[in-house]
């Protein structure tokens, strides 16, 4: 079943791929950040994203209404909460793929499965890998899906306003004072972000210093005597949803440490600093805030 499921789909992706050409006529071509060159006969016009955050970027470069497949927890901006589901970005259903015919599928490498990915290529959908590290690097994505949807007018409009709103927050906390931070992801397992994790840029742009750059895994898990060594200024946490989560007064038995001494600790909602989209730049507008606080309790000289 699903090998005659398959050979329907994917003849009905290729006809109607066919018809696109006649209808568009302009090849498009991105290098993904795996350094892949993706070239497509003409721009996506049913496109699949795998991790929520790249559904919400292909909204931003202007590509929404041609998403027709994404994972759980797509849910910004609202519009996306109605597309087909296709599995989690870590469970990818296969089946409800082929099904919804795309002519793009956009990957994490981070998130996604290499395997997965593999897997699609050789089922023969064009995939495009993202893995922003750094915030500007938010920017070029946009561009790039903007260019493979047809849709760069919007795009390029948007990585303007992106590019244009990171540079007044750099110029504005760049050089300030730096604070130790411990950014905290979650409890059980202590998780924290090294040097690669496009949070600890974020921690850089404010100023910042992460206690934890040292390490090169994206999420590497931590110990209590570490961060106790290391005698954060600031403790930043996240957790899942928009509350504040209780864990995070949990340091408070913790005197020792700089940032429980003088109150700082801090929360930012992860939706707007744990995805690569434009929203980064309000998650690190606040970050930066929350820097600012702990430098104004700093004890006067």
């Amino acid at each position: 079943m699903y090998a005659a499921l398959f050979r329907f789909s994917l003849a009905a992706f290729l006809l109607g791929a066919v018809g696109l050409v006649h209808a568009e006529g302009l090849a498009v071509e991105v290098v993904d950040d795996a350094g892949s060159r993706l070239r497509l006969a003409q721009p996506a016009r049913r496109i699949i994203s795998l991790a929520p955050h790249l559904t919400e970027t292909l909204f931003a470069a202007g590509a929404g209404e041609r998403v027709v497949g994404s994972v759980e927890y797509s849910n910004y901006p609202p519009a996306a909460a109605t597309i087909a589901g296709v599995g989690s970005y870590a469970q990818i259903d296969l089946e409800r793929v082929i099904a919804l015919r795309p002519d793009l599928i956009i990957g994490w490498q981070s998130g996604n499965a290499a395997a997965h990915l593999d897997r699609l290529r050789a089922l023969g959908f064009p995939v495009y890998v993202s893995q922003p590290d750094r915030i500007d690097d938010v920017a070029s994505e946009i561009e790039r899906l903007g260019v493979l949807a047809g849709s760069s007018a919007v795009a390029d409009r948007a990585a303007a306003s992106f590019r244009q709103r990171l540079a007044a927050l750099q110029k504005r906390y760049g050089q300030r004072p730096p604070v130790p931070t411990f950014y905290q992801i979650w409890k059980q397992p202590l998780m924290t972000v090294g040097r690669r994790q496009i949070i600890s840029d974020v921690i850089r742009l404010c100023g910042g210093d992460n206690v934890f750059a040292s390490l090169e895994t994206m999420a590497p898990t931590v110990t209590v005597e570490a961060i106790i060594a290391a005698n954060p200024e600031a403790i930043v946490a996240s957790g899942m949803g928009d509350s504040r989560p209780e864990w995070l007064d949990d340091w408070r038995r913790w005197t020792s440490i700089e940032a429980v001494a003088r109150d700082n600790l801090f929360f930012v909602p992860p939706d707007l600093i744990q995805r690569h989209t434009p929203r980064l730049l309000d998650g690190a507008e606040l970050l930066c805030q929350h820097l600012e606080t702990a430098r104004r309790r700093r004890p006067k000289k």
